[in-house]
Formats: C-alpha cells, sequence, structure tokens
C-alpha cells in the first residue's frame, strides 16, 4: 500500500494488478439472470482492499439506486451496453456531498455507457455525480442534473466522449480532470455557467481542461465562475454556440481573484467563441502556452488511463471470454 498526496488530499493506492486485460466478470439483471439484481449488492460483495480488477456490467434497464464506490475498492469498472438504455437514477436536492446519485471515493475506478442522473430538478442543488477518488475515468456516460450537475471533487479524472447536461455550475469542485470530445450543453432558460472551478492556491496543481468539446445552452451561458480564487479553466479546440456570453467568465463578485484565476481558450471557434468581448482577466493561449494542454500527460494519464479487460473470469475460476461486456 502507498499513500499519495494530490493537491491537498492524499490517496490510499493498493497495490495494482498483475493482468490488466483480465477482470472478474459481475453481472447484474433486474430480471435475475445475473448475479445480483442491484448494482450496490454488486459493489458490495467486492472485498475491501482488492487488488484484482472487477468488472461489473450492467444488463440495460432502469436502476433506482443511490450508489457509493467506497475508498477502500479501488480497480472496480461499472459497465453498461449503451448508456442510453443503462440507466442509473435517484431524485434528491440539498446539500452537495449528501445528494449524489452515483458517488465515487474508491481509486482507479472506471464507468462506461451508463446514464447517471439526478431528477430533483432545479430548485436546490442536486448532484448526478460525485467523484473524489484518483484516476477515475468515464467513457461514453450521460451525467444529468440541473444544478451542480457533476461533482469533480478531488483527484485525477478522464472524461471522454460524454454528455453532460445541468444549469448552473453544472461541473464543479477541485478536480484535476481532461474532459476530451464531451458534448456540454446547458439547459438554464436565463444565464447558466458550465464551471465552477475550486483551486484555492497557486500550489495546488488542479483545474479543468476541455479538449475538443461541443458547448451548447437553451439560454446563455458563461464558460465559468471563480469559485476558488485560483480557479482554473482551459478551453481547447472547442465548438462553442451562440449561448455563450462575449464575456466568457465571471468574478464571483470578487474583483480581487482577475490576478489570481487562470481562465484560458485556444484555436476554440463557433459564433461563441470570439474572444474579442472577453473579460480583460482571461487569456486567448498561444501555441506554447496550449501545449501543456493538448495531451494526457496533464493528468499523468500515460501511467494510470487502462483499456477495458479482454478476457473475463468467474469468480470460481472458469475463464469466460464475453466480448459483449467488453
Amino acid at each position: 500500500m502507498v499513500v499519495v498526496a494530490f493537491g491537498l488530499c492524499s490517496f490510499i493506492v493498493m497495490a495494482g494488478p498483475a493482468d490488466m486485460s483480465t477482470a472478474i466478470l459481475i453481472r447484474v439483471d433486474q430480471s435475475g439472470n445475473g448475479d445480483f439484481r442491484k448494482i450496490q449488492d454488486a459493489i458490495d460483495s467486492i472485498p475491501s482492499n482488492n487488488s484484482e480488477l472487477f468488472f461489473i456490467w450492467v444488463k440495460p434497464g432502469v436502476y433506482r439506486e443511490k450508489i457509493v464506490v467506497p475508498a477502500d475498492k479501488p480497480w472496480i469498472t461499472i459497465s453498461g451496453t449503451k448508456a442510453n438504455d443503462t440507466i442509473i437514477t435517484w431524485s434528491d436536492g440539498g446539500e452537495i456531498f449528501e445528494t449524489p446519485t452515483f458517488t465515487v471515493l474508491a481509486t482507479d475506478f472506471v464507468g462506461r455507457f451508463l446514464t447517471i442522473q439526478n431528477s430533483f430538478g432545479p430548485s436546490q442543488k442536486a448532484v448526478a455525480l460525485r467523484v473524489s477518488g484518483d484516476r477515475a475515468a468515464f467513457y461514453g456516460c450521460r451525467i444529468l442534473s440541473y444544478q451542480d450537475t457533476l461533482l469533480d471533487d478531488a483527484g485525477r479524472h478522464y472524461f471522454s466522449n460524454c454528455y453532460i447536461e445541468g444549469g448552473t455550475d453544472f461541473i464543479f469542485g477541485n478536480g484535476a480532470s481532461l474532459y476530451e470530445k464531451c458534448r456540454l450543453h446547458s439547459l438554464s432558460e436565463g444565464t447558466g455557467a458550465i464551471t465552477a472551478q475550486n483551486r484555492v492556491s497557486e500550489a495546488q496543481d488542479t483545474g479543468y481542461t476541455f479538449l475538443g468539446c461541443r458547448i451548447t445552452g437553451i439560454g446563455t451561458l458563461l464558460l465559468g465562475r471563480a469559485w476558488g480564487a485560483y480557479s482554473r479553466v482551459v478551453f481547447v479546440m472547442c465548438s462553442m454556440s451562440n449561448a455563450v456570453l462575449p464575456q466568457g467568465w465571471d468574478d464571483w463578485g470578487d474583483p480581487t481573484k482577475h490576478s489570481t484565476v487562470f481562465y484560458a481558450q485556444y484555436k476554440c471557434y463557433g459564433p461563441g467563441a470570439d474572444v474579442s468581448g472577453r473579460v480583460k482577466w482571461s487569456r486567448n493561449l498561444s501555441d506554447s502556452e496550449a501545449a501543456p494542454f493538448l495531451t494526457k500527460d496533464m493528468i499523468g494519464g500515460r501511467g494510470w488511463l487502462r483499456p477495458a479487460p479482454t478476457n473475463f473470469k468467474r469468480r470460481s475460476g472458469v475463464i469466460s471470454l464475453t466480448a459483449d461486456a467488453n
């Protein structure tokens, strides 16, 4: 076991699996044809401090559950087949750490092809997904709520080809995260905000980068609001619709943050990408300034992002090559 410090947080990292291509398969099926009917029951069946890959394959259905992947259960993948037909939903509003439909506290978690939804609505904070574990990745997921949809809280995270929607500060927290080829959609009929990044010190290596993403909205929207004094958000090669307001960014009512936040874009395009009307304390990056934000190296991704397993085994040790679960 190794304790890794990251920003102001530390994470317990258990020894990794020797074989990253093979996972223990657990099937969740509401019809009763799997190992469990509920996703949480499948998670609970995994031993604490496991050092093997576990692949929880969720059959299509609407799963009305509040899910927690605890800190002592790393190396878990939870996967549907298509996000549109594998839906995890709950309805809870109030405090941000109490409301999430899906909470990830463990390291080395992967979510694939899931819809994660908090259906509470716009009247209170209602988190769909909270990610507080280091080295978490999400592929092809739909993350849906209104206010504070995605609590990208702490650790290094990667989101690929995900659809994320909300109205107010719908991606927020102090993670160090790369969003690649994602769709970000504002539901606000007034003025919404995509991000509220909470970096509080220049020493913290945190922030959000959006690479090759598409930004749309019903009303108007801001790229970000400065929750933390050193808030850091960068949009790179993103398509921005005319929903994006010319000023782009907001200081959360505190002009002292103008000299400490890092808000920038690089080679974005579309009617909302024009930098001529941006607030003076935001940046338009040069090629050399943008270079660190163009690869997964910014989150150390080469060291921890892993492909889906290709071989599966049951706990009895019998090998089951299940291509459909990949």
